[in-house]
């Protein structure tokens, strides 16, 4: 069983709408200029950097945009559709695979299979017409009968994928704790993940140990608009930000009971703000394991630019804590939109031999998709420019073209 990071590639329509209340980065940077075609190789520039670590790579592909059968559901078009609407048909927002599904690895579950569940995304309208494509991406990519993929939970119930979830084991092989995180409110921003959809989606998984923790009031409405902004685990190692769950000392004392073997590195609010915390995306960060058995944190470059938060992260590599080394990687295009390294990938345990090959990549592979985005991701694309009908054939060609290359026709 290894880890497979499935990062998801940012799509041709990728664009600046600021279409998310309570993610900051988002609505701060609505109406800027976005580059597709930069955000989409800085995607692959990450995904290089996890191969060059020895970190099996996945990828998960862009959407069709825009969304014309949703538009139809609206009695609209792309010609005739208000401005909220084309945007949030346009959106590109699958590109952040953390909210794909929520994944259970068989050695969690019941009957011994991989679970995974679509997201239903219903908070937000713009993402939440994504899960039949990533369904079907799902039912394509992990056919194979050791993998179990279910729909989605039903509306109103809110769930939004591994961004709310955590998983911590002794081993990524061996059965785990799972942590289920939901919100209840945060000041003006909505919570996005209910807790009776976790519920619901352990009860499906058959999950055999399930924690359901609350997120703190004050990390939603301070911009963690999920748990994996404030909060990440790998393995035994549970990071996170000491203001991130509404009773922290009870979740400590309870996954403690559960895994003995946690080592909570929690980073605390007086050297490290939760403003700092979520505007560096610190904790949107790739808690991985590397084939030496040490732990590596990949981060954003902001990381790095934020004082209050590189200082604390170098002390404690440099102590004796388990976190050995940090990497860094440039993904400031999906970073404008408010989605870090942990916001672009899913991660799925599993045995690679029972994935479907063409979702798993090198850097061969990586080269040919690079090609398809040289030639045919758009360079800019203006906020009131969506409904421009040369941007739309663009955007709807790029795409054919990366699917023909790939071999994935199948999903057009």
């Amino acid at each position: 069983m290894r880890e497979i990071n499935f990062d998801g590639i940012v799509g041709p329509s990728h664009n600046y709408a600021g279409l998310s209340p309570g993610n900051l980065a988002a609505t701060r940077n609505a109406g800027l200029v976005s580059r597709p075609r930069a955000a989409a190789l800085q995607g692959l520039a990450k995904m290089r950097a996890n191969l060059d670590l020895g970190l099996v790579q996945g990828i998960l592909l862009p959407h069709p945009r825009p969304d014309r059968d949703w538009l139809a559901t609206l009695a609209s078009d792309v010609e005739a559709a208000e401005p909220h609407l084309l945007a949030q048909a346009m959106s590109a927002s699958a590109m952040w695979a953390a909210n794909a599904a929520t994944v259970s690895p068989a050695a969690d579950c019941a009957d011994g299979r991989c679970h995974l569940t679509v997201a239903n995304l219903v908070t937000m309208p713009h993402r939440s017409h994504e899960w039949p494509a990533t369904l079907a991406q799902l039912r394509v990519a992990f056919v194979d009968p050791s993998f179990m993929v279910h729909g989605p939970v039903p509306a109103p119930f809110g769930d939004e994928g591994a961004a709310n979830h955590m998983r911590l084991c002794e081993r990524h092989g061996e059965a785990g704790v799972e942590v289920f995180v939901y919100g209840r409110s945060g000041g003006p921003f909505p919570a996005r993940q209910h807790r009776d959809a976790s519920a619901a989606v352990a009860r499906r998984h058959g999950v055999g140990r399930a924690l359901f923790v609350e997120q703190s009031e004050a990390a939603i409405a301070a911009g963690a608009f999920h748990n994996d902004v404030v909060a990440v685990a790998n393995e035994r190692v549970l990071f996170a930000h000491e203001q991130a769950f509404a009773d922290r000392d009870g979740f400590y004392a309870e996954l403690r009971a559960a895994l003995p073997a946690v080592e909570i590195v929690e980073v605390p609010a007086a050297r490290v703000s939760l403003a700092d915390a979520i505007s560096s995306y610190l904790f949107n960060a790739q808690l991985v394991t590397l084939p030496d058995g040490s732990m590596s944190l990949i981060v954003p470059g902001e990381v790095r630019e934020t004082e209050p938060v590189w200082s604390w992260l170098m002390e404690h590599v440099a102590g004796n804590g388990p976190i050995r080394r940090v990497e860094v990687v440039d993904v400031r295009e999906s970073m404008a939109n408010g989605g870090g390294p942990a916001c672009l990938r899913l991660r799925v345990v599993a045995d690679p031999v029972t994935v479907d090959p063409r979702f798993l990549v090198d850097h061969a592979r990586l080269d040919r998709i690079a090609a398809v985005i040289e030639a045919h991701w758009p360079e800019e694309i203006a906020a009131d420019g969506l409904r421009d009908p040369a941007l739309v054939a663009a955007v709807e060609a790029a795409r054919a073209e990366l699917l023909r290359a790939l071999d994935l026709k199948a999903l057009a």
